[in-house]
């Protein structure tokens, strides 16, 4: 933003005086000068003049926000801040200071910056974590699905309380009834308060595993960072090309570090006891029964079911 003085500055010379005397009577007249006054009393007229600069930045600019354009169309000097004046006295002889003051958007940028840097996602659209939704939000957008709402919602202000719970939840319904939205939910408000996430869609996560063969130090550092994070959530599961190596040494590693550690959340169009029967067959080995219960002794001790009823969202 450009300051009183250069913008007089660069003015001609017989257009000068009478554009400063106007700018500077209109900054004179404008009532959060005349409040800044009386809230300082002790500030003089010299004083208000060798600083009218900084008044001239503490109008424009509180005008400026009391129309604002919005945090990314920001004139300010700084964007997402807006100048504060104060002043005190030292030896009798008064001083203005400028302080520049970040805005309720900005603060909220930040938090919600902060809150997305400690979830993950992996082929999943990470606005469907980063809104902010209520807890009357969610249960309005289909009273059909209440009963999982508040459950969800139960999970949620016991791990605020208590801290991380020795068990996650599987999500089972129909598609599109908002499985996965309601996990971005409980991400979201558990970012709130510190703890890290992760979500992994899986039908196109174990297309992308297959590339990091050649690549080990980068799958290493996946399945590390999903054996770690506070809160998993493994996506659409059952939905994924199945064969031995996804199945025993991604998914069964990562269930068995994290069992009794730290929660692991499902969402799927299977009931549990059908997972079972989709992960004892695969493409390459077919049939194998023990290998499916090897599996799910790692993930149906460790969860609580929420059936998630509703209609169809997709496309609405």
């Amino acid at each position: 933003m450009e300051s009183l003085s250069h913008l007089l500055k660069s003015m001609p010379n017989s257009e000068w005086r009478r554009k400063a005397e106007d700018k500077i009577k209109a900054v004179m007249d404008d009532a959060l000068v005349h409040k800044f006054r009386q809230k300082y009393p002790f500030v003089d007229d010299y004083t208000i003049k060798i600083n009218m600069n900084k008044l001239y930045q503490y109008v424009t600019e509180f005008k400026t926000c009391s129309h604002c354009p919005g945090l990314e169309r920001c004139p300010n000097d700084m964007t997402g801040h807006y100048t504060m004046l104060t002043a005190d006295s030292v030896n009798e002889k008064p001083f203005i200071h400028e302080e520049k003051v970040a805005c309720k958007k900005f603060n909220a940028k930040l938090l919600q910056d902060a809150i997305s840097s400690r979830i993950r996602t992996f082929h999943v659209d990470p606005r469907m974590i980063s809104r902010s939704y209520s807890f009357g939000d969610i249960l309005e957008t289909d009273l059909d699905r209440a009963k999982a709402v508040m459950q969800i919602n139960d999970y949620v202000s016991l791990t605020m309380e208590e801290g991380l719970q020795p068990r996650g939840l599987y999500l089972s319904g129909s598609f599109g009834t908002g499985k996965t939205f309601l996990m971005g939910y409980m991400l979201h408000q558990l970012a709130k308060v510190g703890m890290t996430g992760a979500i992994v869609y899986m039908p196109d996560f174990a297309e992308d595993l297959k590339g990091m063969f050649q690549e080990p130090y980068k799958l290493k550092e996946t399945i590390d960072l999903l054996k770690d994070t506070d809160l998993l959530v493994f996506d659409d599961i059952g939905a994924e090309n199945l064969n031995p190596w996804l199945r025993d040494h991604v998914i069964g590693a990562i269930v068995n570090h994290r069992m009794n550690r730290k929660p692991t959340f499902f969402t799927s169009n299977y009931a549990l006891h059908d997972l079972e029967k989709h992960f004892s067959f695969t493409n390459k080995d077919g049939d194998e029964e023990y290998k499916g219960q090897r599996i799910m002794d790692r993930i149906r001790p460790f969860v609580d079911v929420v059936e998630v009823t509703g209609t169809n969202k997709r496309g609405k």
